[in-house]
């Protein structure tokens, strides 16, 4: 039996520089931090930040008046800056820079007098703290939908959450452009998305069954599973090899294994040395070398002497 790993995989700058940022608020705060929502959409990753003196909330308001809070890497809507500074919190941003960029377009287009529409998920966080931002029209592409009744001469903004599926979205933009061809269209889905969903389709393609490490609660690990299912390859999400059926690998010589940009590598290790496959390839263009700097406020605000959260990865070797 041998295995196929997706590169890239695992961890973007986003999520590395999320938990970063819980680290050195607990390195120059002390314990506890507050972080609003998950930091990322990864028990294992939560229950290691908590582990370090993290608490994890999920309304600003159940943070001690005074404390240190760190919004989580989906973003959060304006209010729950207005209601930190109200409680006197201090507040490090660990939004990530790619959905931070979607806001600014939210704000932008609004006022050119565009009405926005966004393509994303009903109740995620990361849309939540979108649709904060300005008036705008949700459109989940997973259900049926229309567009309000506005006339063909209606200037109109076309957003995406960062994690969507990238087929399912250009389906859902070739709707809206059939009604509103001039329709203002961004390109939203993060880099980390397109490149996981692209690796995991050349898997597919070489594999007869795909297991994507990450949790039941991250969007872009269920895209990822999606990519495979679309293909007609069976596929499984896991968080790890306690979920592993073994059931599943009966008569399998080719699984294909990627993981969510909020899985950390040593969950991938720990399924791959569960299976102990003969052989490990690597499939996919390789791992991206993006990297988001921790911004200057924060900087300036918890001092230098950064150390990075890739530092406790688990590497391992992998043919080629």
């Amino acid at each position: 039996m041998d295995v196929y790993l997706a590169s890239p995989r695992g961890f973007c700058a986003g999520v590395d520089l999320a938990v970063d940022i819980v680290d050195l608020a607990i390195q120059k705060y002390g314990a506890p931090v507050y972080v609003k929502h998950q930091i990322v959409h990864n028990p294992k990753v939560v229950a290691d930040v908590e582990a370090k003196g993290a608490i994890t909330v999920e309304k600003v308001e159940e943070v001690p008046e005074g404390a240190v809070v760190v919004f989580s890497a989906h973003g959060s809507p304006p209010s729950d800056y207005a209601t930190a500074k109200q409680r006197g919190l201090t507040v490090l941003d660990a939004t990530c820079p790619l959905v931070t960029r979607v806001h600014n377009e939210a704000k932008k287009y609004t006022k050119e007098g565009k009405k926005i529409v966004l393509v994303g998920h009903v109740g995620h966080q990361e849309v939540i703290g979108t649709t904060g931002q300005a008036d705008m029209t949700l459109i989940d592409e997973r259900e049926d939908w229309d567009l309000p009744h506005w006339n063909k001469d209606t200037e109109i903004a076309v957003l995406t959450q960062t994690t969507l599926s990238v087929n399912d979205t250009a389906l859902a933009i070739s709707k809206i452009k059939k009604s509103h061809p001039n329709a203002v269209i961004r390109d939203d889905i993060c880099y980390a998305t397109t490149n996981r969903q692209a690796a995991a389709t050349e898997l597919a393609d070489i594999t007869e069954l795909v297991l994507v490490i990450g949790a039941q609660s991250s969007s872009n690990c269920n895209r990822l599973k999606d990519v495979a299912i679309k293909k007609g390859v069976p596929a499984h999400l896991i968080n790890g090899p306690e979920e592993l059926d073994l059931s599943w690998l009966q008569g399998i010589e080719k699984i294909g294994i990627t993981s969510g940009a909020s899985t950390p590598e040593k969950q991938v290790k720990a399924v791959i040395e569960a299976i102990s496959p003969e052989n490990v390839y690597r499939v996919g263009p390789g791992e991206e070398s993006i990297t988001f700097a921790i911004p200057r406020n924060l900087r300036d605000m918890v001092g230098n002497g950064i150390r990075s959260s890739s530092e406790d990865d688990i590497i391992f070797n992998e043919n080629n």
